[in-house]
């Protein structure tokens, strides 16, 4: 695929250098139909045309263009009142025709005029040859773009007459509205990007020139199955040079050396997951985690946890606080989801690193701490603050508790309660009091650092942390009851800076080396958001913040699954339960991984050049947090992605099972057995 004048690690929409281009990328996400018997590809003429050859002959199926006329209103034909399709069939506009009073002969006239027209272009565009015969046979109706989609659903309407056996719409550009529109009508649709705000169709190609008469019989009479498209089925499909680029990756860890060639000098190196439970996501991560730490030196884990939960984890990692084994250590996390980080291979991580930390202290050689990166923690980060000043300054822990009762009016621990309130005025913003804390932390620190070292620094760091995911905890509760993308925003934004302040305070160790982090955090927030839909709203992610802070010392790595289960959730607050996960769509990132025929692999542009190009196509990409919702799984579990420039690397599992919670009720042992559903939309 072309990518002339796109910049890198740029927000974008998805731009075609011409219709052809677009119908290139559209058949590297229909490849779920290549080589399926049955399958007809039809061209809206006469710009859907150009789009449909292409996706035929990367399909190998015969190709027919479909005619819609536009039905005018009388006085005003440019705006439509209905449309006539091949087949001679009539879909109208009632709303808008009782508005422009428009009467039963004028409809009449305008489409028999209209009718005449389908007919001479249908006959001139096929040179004398029958239509295609649709009955019972999967049709990939294409178009170069839909704007409100009233062409199409007028083919749509028209083709169920013919009574194929599946309707699949397939376009380049659409507003997601409408994709979502049709998703309700066919058996499936493919949507290769769906730019906000969408202004027209041209809006998506360089060049958007009129397609003639000429042009679609020319693509008609040119076969599209046979020997006169050999070459292109024979040249490498997306899926062929995944394979051939790909690594194998047993149990999803690649081999040292591809892993030493990736990661190489970096310094921060994020590793995802495409759901908060899945145990191969998390067990994969924790042996690359063990590589990095005890071959490349890193220092750090920085997790997609709570600050205060995560430091109770890394007091015990380091031999100090009171507990006794990694579960006593990971009975910090009682906040929703608890499994998240309660479940057996973090705790089976804690205790190899606890066993990893001993083996340092005894040979006097730098530890490696386990830190949070997230803000949830309002009321419980007041807590350790003012626990801090109880015994540094009790008279700033005095302060401390006048300031953080400002919060006192909502019930404890309950930062949704507290943004709600402040939110709409109905009780205090206690904006302030989290600002005048946090200046006078940092304004005493020099003094409170003077005290016994190295772990009277790390106290000191703990409590300012609190004291700042208080103030950005705060902010963000009050934010969560606007703009998504503004509440988001916050909570990415603190961990990229928590993540900088750690990485800061950690170069100060006395063996003088740089400190080096691991980060463990879903795909959504370890992806470069710029290669995703969402970051045409605005949208910022970790991994963002971190390429655009640290350049080329970041490493993004992602996880993907095609199928298998999951722990989640089926509501905010609700149980965890073991459920299982739909084989993934067509046209995503998943499904295309899943015609490797490998079920466990590495691929990356840093590996193979040539990976970049199926990496560079815009799909779908799925996306499982603690909540899972199968009966909606398109509409809440996916966006568009440009996996080349989203991830330097991703680790695809085809088959993946739910990470066992360390308290495993009855519910998550049960399972859940599939639902059927007509779709999967």
């Amino acid at each position: 695929m072309t990518t002339a004048r796109r910049a890198s690690h740029t927000p974008k929409r998805q731009i075609y250098r011409n219709r052809r281009e677009a119908g290139r990328v559209l058949a590297g996400l229909l490849g779920a139909y290549r080589g399926r018997e049955g399958v007809i590809v039809l061209g809206l003429a006469r710009g859907g045309v150009p789009v449909a050859w292409e996706v035929a002959a990367a399909l190998g199926a015969p190709l027919d263009a479909f005619i819609v006329r536009k039905l005018g209103a009388p006085g005003h034909e440019e705006f439509a009142v209905g449309a006539l399709a091949s087949g001679g069939r009539v879909v109208v506009n009632d709303d808008v025709v009782r508005a422009l009073r428009v009467t039963p002969q004028q409809l009449r006239e305008a489409a028999e005029r209209e009718g005449r027209e389908l007919q001479r272009r249908e006959a001139a565009y096929r040179g004398g040859r029958a239509p295609l015969e649709l009955a019972g046979r999967t049709v990939i109706l294409v178009d170069d773009g839909l704007a409100t989609g009233a062409s199409m659903f007028a083919a749509v309407q028209a083709l169920r007459d013919m009574s194929p056996a599946e309707i699949v719409v397939a376009v380049p550009a659409a507003p997601e509205s409408t994709c979502r529109e049709f998703a309700g009508l066919v058996d499936d649709v493919v949507c290769a990007s769906m730019p906000t705000p969408f202004l027209a169709v041209g809006e998506s190609f360089w060049d958007f020139t009129q397609v003639s008469d000429d042009e679609v019989r020319q693509l008609l009479a040119t076969p599209t199955v046979g020997i006169a498209t050999a070459r292109l089925r024979i040249a490498e499909t997306p899926a062929e040079v995944v394979e051939r680029c790909a690594v194998d990756a047993p149990a999803g860890v690649p081999p040292a050396e591809a892993l030493e060639e990736i990661i190489g000098d970096a310094r921060v190196v994020l590793i995802g997951e495409s759901s908060h439970g899945t145990a191969e996501f998390y067990r994969a991560r924790a042996e690359i985690t063990k590589w990095l730490i005890e071959e490349k030196g890193f220092c750090a884990v920085a997790a997609e946890a709570d600050w205060p939960d995560a430091y109770r984890v890394n007091r015990y990692v380091r031999g100090l606080g009171h507990d006794a084994s990694p579960e006593e250590a990971l009975r910090g996390f009682e906040r929703f989801p608890a499994w998240m980080w309660r479940n057996t291979v973090v705790r089976d991580f804690v205790d190899w690193l606890h066993a990893h930390n001993s083996r340092q202290r005894g040979e006097d050689r730098r530890q490696t701490g386990f830190y949070g990166l997230d803000l949830y923690s309002l009321h419980r980060s007041m807590r350790e603050v003012i626990d801090y000043l109880d015994t540094m300054d009790p008279v700033a822990a005095a302060r401390a508790r006048q300031r953080y009762a400002c919060f006192d009016h909502t019930s404890a621990d309950d930062g949704q309660a507290y943004g709600y309130a402040a939110a709409f005025g109905a009780g205090l913003s206690c904006e302030r009091e989290a600002i005048e804390q946090l200046v006078e932390l940092q304004r005493n620190a020099v003094e409170y650092a003077r005290r016994d070292g190295l772990l009277a620094e790390d106290e000191l760091f703990y409590a300012q942390q609190n004291a700042q995911t208080v103030r950005n905890a705060e902010g963000y509760y009050r934010a969560m009851f606007g703009a998504r993308v503004t509440s988001w925003n916050l909570r990415d934004r603190h961990m990229a800076q928590t993540l900088d302040a750690l990485l800061a305070h950690l170069d100060r160790h006395p063996d003088g080396q740089p400190a080096r982090i691991v980060v463990w955090a879903h795909n959504s927030h370890v992806g470069d958001a710029r290669a995703t839909e969402v970051g045409a709203d605005g949208q910022l992610t970790l991994g963002q913040l971190a390429r655009e802070q640290h350049g080329s010392a970041v490493r993004l790595i992602g996880f993907t699954t095609y199928t298998g289960t999951v722990t989640a959730a089926s509501r905010w607050g609700g149980i965890a339960e073991r459920k299982v996960v739909r084989p993934a769509l067509n046209g995503s990132v998943e499904e295309l991984f899943h015609e490797v025929e490998r079920p466990e692999f590495l691929i990356s542009p840093m590996l193979s050049r040539a990976a970049a190009e199926p990496l560079d196509m815009v799909r779908l990409g799925r996306a499982i947090g603690v909540i899972y919702l199968p009966g909606t799984e398109r509409q809440s579990h996916y966006y568009h992605v440009r996996p080349s420039e989203q991830f330097d690397a991703l680790i695809h599992l085809d088959r993946t099972t739910a990470l066992e919670p360390l308290e495993a009720g009855s519910v998550w042992i049960a399972g859940e057995t599939p639902e059927t559903y007509p779709t999967g939309l």
